[in-house]
Formats: C-alpha cells, structure tokens, sequence
C-alpha cells in the first residue's frame, strides 16, 4: 500500500514540475492540443468513447479472473 502511495506522489511531482516547466515556456493545453489538431471537446468525446468501450469489457474480464484468483488465493499454502 505504501509503495502504490509512494508512485502517485511520484507522478504527482513529476506532472507538477513537468507543468511548471510548460507555464514556463508560455505553453498551453490548448496550444498543445491545437498544434496536434485536437479541440478539449474532441478529446473529452474520445475519452468517452473509450470509457463506454472499456467498462463492459473489464466487467466481463472481471466475471472470469476475480473468482479464479479467488479460488487460486484459498488454496494457496498459508504463509510463515
């Protein structure tokens, strides 16, 4: 638990610094976007897109490997 906590301060950082880098050389998320040619709308509709396509396909991985682990993790040898 520690380490997971410890990798998000990680990113957090570094997606600070990288931010501050970028403010500093009058970047923008706009610009950004607009330099590639993409719009926050058309990103946020690509990110729904890719949400709808995504949750049935975890929920239905999730219907097989959940009660596979569970069962390898009851019958799994107690430690120490």
């Amino acid at each position: 638990m520690i380490r997971m906590f410890s990798t998000f301060i990680k990113i957090a950082l570094a997606s600070l610094i990288a931010g501050m880098v970028l403010t500093k050389l009058n970047l923008s998320a706009e610009q950004i976007l607009l330099e590639i040619g993409m719009t926050p709308e058309k990103v946020m509709a690509m990110l729904e897109r890719g949400f709808k396509w995504a949750i049935p396909n975890v929920i239905l991985g999730s219907m097989v490997i959940v009660p596979v682990w569970l069962v390898v993790y009851l019958f799994r040898p107690p430690r120490g």
